[in-house]
C-alpha cells in the first residue's frame, strides 16, 4: 500500500530540524528548508538549490508540498484582478487584488464556503466544505503580491480578510497564517497592514484580544437594531449585538485600536431614520471608523441599494457626530469580485 506524503508546510522549523538531525544529517537543513518553503515560497524541491540532488530526492520521496494553483484569473475593466485558487483537493476558491494609485490590497478567504449564512452574501450560499490551512491562506498572498508587482510594478501593500468563509470560524488556521505573512522569515509584512474582518464572534474576538494580535479589526454590521440584524444575518439571534458590543468593549479596553465597520444601506431594510439614531448610538460605545459599502447584487432582487438620499442621512449624521465615514465604490463588479459576490462563478 502506498504510503500518504505528509505536508511538509504542516512542520515548524524545529520539526524540519529535528528531521534531518534523525537523519543524521545537519539540523540547519530545516532551516533552509523553512527558508525555501516560507520566504521563498517555493513549490517544488527541485527549487531548493542549496540541497544537494539527494537530500531534495529524498523530501520529495516522503513529503509533498500541497500548494495552490491559480485556475482562472479575471481582469475587471477598473484594474481588479480576480483569482480562482484550486486547492490541492480540488476545492476551489476565490481571491482579489485590488488595485488604487497608492496601493494593492488583497482580499483572501478562510474558508471554503461559509459556515454562516447572510443572506444577502452569495458566499453564504456555498456549503462551508472545509477551513483552509494555513499555507493556503498564505499561498493566496503570494499569488496576489506576484500579480501586483507583474500588473502594477510594485508589492502588495494591504491584506483584508474579507473573502470567502468567517475568518474567525477558522481562527487557529487564520493566526498561523498572518504569523507567516508577517515573520521576517516569512513575507515580513506589517501587521498594521492586515484586517480581519468578521460578521462578529464576540468570544473570539475576546480571544483575539486576549492573544495580544496586532493586526486591525472590522466588523460587517449592517445593522445595529438586532431584528434587523437576525433578518439578514440570522447568526445574530445566537450572537446578540449586546455581546458584540461587550466584545468590542474589551477589544478597545486592551489594544486601544480603533474598530472599523462594514455597513452597506438597502432599500426598505435599514435605510430609515431609526436604523442612522441606532447605528449612531452603537458607534459611540467604542472609538471607530465606518465604511459604507457600495452593495452588489447577487440575481434574487430580495436586496436593493437604497437611495442616494438615504446614503446622504447616514453620511451626514455621522459626521455631525464626530464620526469617521468613508464610502467605499465597489471593485471588479463586472467579474463577481465585489464584496458579497464571491461564488465560484469563475
Amino acid at each position: 500500500m502506498a504510503t500518504v506524503k505528509k505536508d511538509i508546510r504542516a512542520l515548524t522549523k524545529e520539526q524540519l530540524r529535528d528531521f534531518f538531525a534523525k537523519q543524521g544529517d545537519k539540523a540547519f537543513r530545516g532551516n533552509q528548508v523553512y527558508e525555501w518553503l516560507w520566504q521563498k515560497a517555493a513549490y517544488s524541491f527541485d527549487d531548493m538549490t542549496n540541497l544537494s540532488k539527494e537530500t531534495r530526492q529524498m523530501l520529495d520521496d516522503r513529503f509533498v508540498i500541497n500548494n495552490i494553483e491559480v485556475s482562472t484569473m479575471q481582469r475587471s475593466n477598473d484594474g481588479t484582478i480576480k483569482n480562482a485558487v484550486r486547492l490541492h483537493d480540488g476545492l476551489i476558491v476565490e481571491s482579489v487584488l485590488i488595485p488604487t494609485p497608492t496601493r494593492t490590497t488583497a482580499c483572501v478567504s478562510s474558508q471554503v464556503g461559509c459556515s454562516l449564512d447572510c443572506k444577502f452574501c452569495a458566499t453564504a450560499r456555498l456549503k462551508r466544505m472545509r477551513n483552509l490551512n494555513p499555507d493556503e491562506i498564505y499561498d493566496q498572498v503570494v499569488a496576489i503580491d506576484k500579480e501586483s508587482k507583474l500588473y502594477f510594478n510594485r508589492p502588495l501593500s494591504n491584506i483584508v480578510f474579507m473573502g470567502m468563509g468567517e475568518p474567525l470560524m477558522n481562527y487557529n488556521n487564520v493566526i498561523k497564517a498572518i504569523d507567516k505573512i508577517t515573520s521576517p522569515e516569512g513575507l515580513g509584512m506589517s501587521p498594521k497592514r492586515i484586517t480581519v474582518s468578521t460578521s462578529g464572534v464576540p468570544k473570539m474576538i475576546k480571544k483575539m484580544t486576549d492573544d495580544d494580535v496586532k493586526f486591525n479589526l472590522a466588523v460587517s454590521l449592517h445593522s445595529a437594531i438586532d431584528e434587523v440584524r437576525t433578518s439578514i444575518m440570522p447568526f445574530n439571534e445566537t450572537f446578540p449585538l449586546e455581546d458584540l458590543k461587550e466584545a468590542l468593549e474589551y477589544w478597545y479596553a486592551k489594544t486601544k485600536r480603533k474598530i472599523s465597520y462594514e455597513y452597506v444601506v438597502w432599500k426598505g431594510i435599514n435605510d430609515t431614520q431609526k436604523d442612522i439614531d441606532a447605528f449612531v448610538k452603537f458607534c459611540k460605545y467604542v472609538p471607530c471608523k465606518v465604511n459604507i459599502i457600495e452593495y452588489n447584487p447577487i440575481d434574487d432582487g430580495q436586496f436593493q441599494q437604497a437611495s442616494n438620499a438615504a446614503l446622504e442621512q447616514y453620511i451626514e449624521t455621522l459626521e455631525k457626530n464626530r464620526i469617521v465615514v468613508n464610502v467605499r465604490h465597489s471593485r471588479g463588479k463586472d467579474i463577481d469580485a465585489a464584496c458579497g459576490q464571491l461564488a465560484n462563478k469563475s
